[in-house]
């Protein structure tokens, strides 16, 4: 929790794997400290691009955003697909996020994809198990954001 709050108070980004994510998260409080929050997952680039390399949109639009959120936070909701990503780019050091917050929800790869992100060593919060979504990362960014602005 201390890495995303610090992150909240320096002004560092965030980046989500859904617009779901990224609507739930309060953007005018959050601007208060001068982040922003990125979701690419619309982006008609990504769609083309997840297609010609034979990826999901979600794990592409991470990968494409994932340094937007140097020092900042990256909160997956949805996709074990982009939290799977997102610890191959850990992996290789090619992202620092000050937080990853790992809550997709479902049954294929859910819980495989939490437990590896538990393992990389990066600070992170984590619903165990298939359980999670959007609201609840959405909820945990909105409680970074309160502790933040104590």
């Amino acid at each position: 929790m201390d890495a995303g709050v610090k992150a909240i108070r320096d002004g560092k980004n965030i980046v989500t794997d859904v617009e779901m994510v990224k609507a739930g998260i309060r953007g005018k409080k959050l601007s208060s400290f001068g982040s922003d929050i990125f979701c690419l997952i619309k982006e008609n680039k990504i769609a083309e691009d997840a297609s010609k390399q034979g990826t999901t949109r979600a794990a592409l639009a991470i990968k494409t955003a994932a340094e937007m959120a140097e020092d900042g936070i990256i909160a997956i909701g949805n996709a074990p697909t982009a939290l799977f990503e997102v610890c191959r780019l850990l992996k290789a050091k090619t992202i620092k996020p000050a937080l990853v917050i790992g809550a997709p929800v479902g049954f294929v790869g859910c819980s495989e994809s939490k437990e590896v992100l538990m393992r990389s060593g990066v600070p992170c919060i984590v619903v165990k198990g298939a359980r999670g979504g959007s609201p609840v990362a959405a909820a945990i960014v909105n409680a970074l954001i309160d502790l933040a602005d104590m």
